[in-house]
C-alpha cells in the first residue's frame, strides 16, 4: 500500500462512516477496484480511529454537557439510551464476529446489503415526527438497528437514524443520537479489531502510509458528518437511499458478470 491508497481509502471511510451509505461496504468495494489485500486489519483500525476522533470534535460540547451537567433529566435520558443501546451491538459483535468477517470476502452479499439499506433510507421519507423522546426503550430499539448494522453494506448510521424517526424522533435528534451511539461503538469496534492484529503487519505500512490515512479519514470524517447534519435538517435524508440502491445494484451487476 502506497500513500495514495491510504489516502483515498482513509478519505473513503471518513466520507461514509457518518453518511448512510455503509463505510464497511464501501471499503470492501474500494479494496476490491484497486486490487488490494490490506495487511491484517491494522488499516481498518487506523481509519476508525481517525472517524472517532471527528465525532468528538463535532460534538465535544453535547459530550462536556452531558459530563458536567448529569442533574439534567435529558442527559441522563440520553446517557441510558447510549448504554442501553450499545450492549446489542456488543452482543452481536462478539457472538457473531467470525461469522461477519467472511462478508467482507463477498462482494455479492455487500452489494446485496447496500440495496437493502437504500431501501430502508427511501422508506423514511414517510416517517412520521411525533415528537418523541429518548429513553432505555427506545435506546434498545435503535441499539438493536446498530447491532444489524455490523454486517457489511448495512449503514449503521442510516439503520439506527432510520430507526429513531420511525420511532417518531424528529430527524435532528435522530441524528444526533446515532452519532453519540456511534462514539462506543466505533471505539469498540476499534478495539475489537486491534485484538487480531498481528505486530508483524504493523510493519508492512510505513509511517506516511499510517499518518495519510488517519489524518484523511479524520478530516473527511469531520467534514461529511457536517455536511450530513445540514441534509438531514433540510429533510433530505432519503437522497442516501437512492445512492446506495443504484451502488449496490451496479456493484451486484458487475460482480457476476
Amino acid at each position: 500500500m502506497n500513500i495514495n491508497d491510504a489516502l483515498i481509502l482513509g478519505s473513503l471511510q471518513g466520507l461514509t462512516e457518518f453518511l448512510p451509505i455503509s463505510s464497511s461496504g464501501h471499503l470492501v468495494i474500494g479494496q476490491h477496484i484497486l486490487g488490494l489485500s490490506l495487511p491484517g486489519n491494522i488499516f481498518e483500525v487506523l481509519v476508525h480511529m481517525g472517524t472517532l476522533c471527528s465525532v468528538l470534535v463535532v460534538f465535544k460540547n453535547d459530550i462536556l454537557d452531558m459530563i458536567f451537567n448529569f442533574s439534567s433529566v435529558k442527559n441522563r435520558n440520553m446517557i441510558l439510551a447510549v448504554i442501553i443501546g450499545t450492549i446489542p451491538a456488543v452482543i452481536v459483535g462478539l457472538s457473531l464476529k467470525e461469522n461477519i468477517s467472511s462478508i467482507f470476502d463477498n462482494i455479492s452479499a455487500v452489494s446485496f446489503s447496500l440495496m437493502i439499506t437504500g431501501i430502508w433510507l427511501i422508506l423514511t421519507k414517510w416517517s412520521v415526527e411525533k415528537n418523541r423522546s429518548l429513553n432505555g426503550v427506545s435506546g434498545l430499539i435503535i441499539g438493536c438497528a446498530q447491532a444489524i448494522a455490523i454486517i457489511p453494506g448495512i449503514s449503521r448510521s442510516g439503520s439506527t437514524i432510520g430507526m429513531a424517526m420511525f420511532f417518531g424522533i424528529s430527524p435532528e435528534k435522530a441524528a444526533r443520537f446515532s452519532f453519540l451511539l456511534a462514539i462506543p461503538a466505533i471505539a469498540g469496534a476499534g478495539l475489537l479489531t486491534a485484538l487480531d492484529v498481528e505486530t508483524s503487519s504493523l510493519q508492512e505500512l510505513s509511517f506516511p502510509v499510517i499518518l495519510t490515512a488517519f489524518i484523511s479519514s479524520f478530516l473527511v470524517g469531520w467534514a461529511s458528518l457536517r455536511w450530513l447534519l445540514q441534509l438531514i435538517s433540510k429533510g433530505k435524508f432519503y437522497w442516501f437511499g437512492v445512492y446506495c440502491l443504484s451502488i449496490g445494484l451496479i456493484t451486484f451487476i458487475t460482480s457476476i458478470i
